[in-house]
């Protein structure tokens, strides 16, 4: 194997196709890289909905970081399960997912929770269920930076509703959250320019918010591509999450982070159909397919068009097909890591071109227990 193919299987021939390999190497490289850019692991609170996996949440713990961040109820109790100290969850909890974080603390009373909030009617619903339940929930206010996604206008709304969760007394205002997951442009001082002038707002809300004498509000802000500069913020705590798996989308747009690409997908050529034309195994089911082409970036094919995808297959244009056999096995970074790891039960671990075991992506699912 070739000291640069870091990703080659020594013995691929026993491993099932599609697969995707994750090399604890480079996970523990870009956690490293994560800590060392926030100055240290106190200042993080990744976000897990990228990888759904115990094991790299461990591997964080492990590292110092006890904060995270998730989306949805099955990975707040994964992280639970994990024992880890602090989780947000990330997702306005509506309709049945109420009575489901409440009943997540009572299971788990050493995890503290917390969650989103953007409106009145939300807040007076959790008011109430954590008044039946005795209990009092943390909630941060889901500030809309520009993405126009989630979120409520950092403006005097966003001041009477903080005021409002403050004054309950089963409520606990803990701070704002602000997700700029639309700030993409590959050039980092315009992209930080963009990120500044969005946080304003949120700086502004802050101030307002002391001086109505309550509480310096926590301030959680940003995602992979903005987290070069929401990490080096006094008094704010970052929130990545592609950057524990990285993928080619990312490594395109922002190659200025020192992030490694950590999961690769394994595929064969399932069949050469006509001249010119690869299929392989690497359908809808298998491979994230909301993207645009190109779907991956592939690490053993030099060039190649891609050109469609279907539920179970994936075909390329190829102009080399002499050297091509059907079986033949392929590498290739996904452009999109979060939704193609949804796809898959485990995660193949591979260590000096070997398999070692699995691990389990035990959040795929929308439910746990809870």
């Amino acid at each position: 194997m070739k000291t640069d193919e870091w990703f080659r299987l020594k013995n691929p021939e026993k491993v099932i196709s599609p697969s995707l390999l994750v090399y604890p190497d480079r996970v523990m490289h870009n956690i490293r890289t994560m800590i060392t850019m926030a100055g240290g692991p106190e200042n993080l609170r990744p976000h897990i909905k990228t990888h759904k996996n115990a094991d790299i949440i461990k591997a964080q713990l492990d590292y110092g970081i006890n904060k995270f961040k998730c989306a949805t109820i099955a990975e707040a109790e994964l992280l639970a399960q994990c024992n880890a100290p602090d989780v947000l969850l990330a997702m306005q909890p509506v309709g049945a997912n109420r009575e489901r974080f409440i009943n997540l603390i009572q299971k788990f009373p050493k995890t503290v929770f917390s969650t989103l909030v953007d409106n009145p009617l939300t807040v007076k619903q959790l008011g109430n269920l954590a008044a039946k339940n005795k209990l009092q929930l943390n909630l941060y206010i889901d500030l809309n930076v520009g993405m126009n996604r989630t979120g409520i206008i950092p403006d005097d709304e966003a001041l009477k509703l903080y005021e409002t969760i403050s004054t309950h007394p089963h409520l606990l205002a803990v701070g704002l959250h602000a997700y700029d997951g639309h700030l993409r442009n590959p050039d980092a001082k315009i992209r930080k320019q963009n990120c500044d002038e969005a946080f304003e707002k949120v700086l502004h809300l802050k101030e307002n918010i002391i001086k109505m004498g309550l509480a310096e509000p926590v301030i959680i802000a940003g995602g992979s591509p903005s987290f070069p500069f929401h990490c080096r913020r006094k008094n704010v705590i970052a929130s990545p999450g592609t950057t524990l798996l990285w993928d080619a989308g990312y490594g395109d747009l922002f190659p200025e982070m020192d992030f490694l690409p950590a999961a690769v997908l394994f595929t064969r050529i399932l069949s050469k159909p006509k001249a010119g034309i690869l299929c392989f195994d690497l359908g809808h089911k298998s491979l994230a397919s909301e993207m645009p082409f190109p779907r991956v970036q592939f690490l053993t094919l030099e060039h190649g068009k891609q050109l469609k995808q279907s539920e179970e297959h994936f075909m390329v244009q190829y102009d080399d097909l002499k050297v091509l056999e059907v079986g033949e096995e392929h590498y290739a970074v996904p452009m999109h890591i979060c939704p193609t790891v949804a796809k898959y039960e485990e995660l193949i671990v591979v260590e000096d071109g070997k398999v070692t075991g699995n691990w389990k992506v035990a959040a795929r699912n929308q439910k746990i227990t809870v």
